[in-house]
């Protein structure tokens, strides 16, 4: 299998830590987004999309958007509850962090780290939304372990991409104790090095 992707993308990294976990065999081809590499006729006809992560099987089969890829990759695997009532409750959050984090947590930090941005010249609208979702992971954190109960799924995987490194987009995850406790957890079951 191989795995396009950009290592500065924490959705890409998702796919790569679930590779990694459940010690799944890969080749990283490296993409550079912002040098258009995704928009190449050659890129295109593997995802008419033109966006990372994209995988492809060996038997040539095609698949993108990160979620969809780590769901594929965990099936059968202890990252996927069994009850299906929690399997559910993990796709709830995989949706959720794609319409109602990553839009305003990530764009926030690539707009900082990539295009040089001071915190000043976010917009606002986008700042207010990615603390609200924020709000909303402490508030779920600080009476539940993880996000679906007691075991790790693929919905901290997915939330902890963006998350980890909310503070590169200006976000002060200092008044949220038990989202980073739970990001340590999480960055410790994955084995990565600490984002803070």
């Amino acid at each position: 299998m191989k795995i396009y992707g950009d290592t500065n993308s924490g959705n890409c990294l998702k796919v790569k830590w679930v590779c990694d976990r459940l010690d799944l065999p890969y080749q990283w081809v490296e993409i550079d987004t912002r040098k258009g590499e995704t928009r190449t006729p050659q890129f295109l006809a593997m995802n008419g999309a033109g966006q990372v992560p994209t995988i492809a099987l060996d038997d040539g089969r095609t698949l993108a958007q990160s979620n969809a890829i780590i769901r594929y990759l965990a099936r059968d695997s202890d990252l996927i509850p069994r009850d299906a009532f929690a399997a559910a409750k993990m796709d709830e959050w995989l949706f959720w962090e794609q319409y109602s984090h990553e839009p305003y947590v990530a764009v926030c930090r690539f707009q900082m780290v990539y295009l040089g941005k001071d915190v000043s010249e976010l917009d606002p609208e986008k700042v207010k939304r990615g603390y609200a979702a924020l709000d909303r992971m402490e508030q779920h954190l600080a009476s539940s372990r993880y996000f679906v109960g007691e075991a790790i799924s693929l919905a901290d995987v997915s939330l902890l991409a963006y998350t980890r490194v909310a503070h590169e987009g200006g976000f002060d995850l200092g008044r949220y104790d038990a989202m980073r406790r739970w990001i340590d957890e999480a960055e410790a079951y994955l084995g990565l090095p600490s984002a803070r």
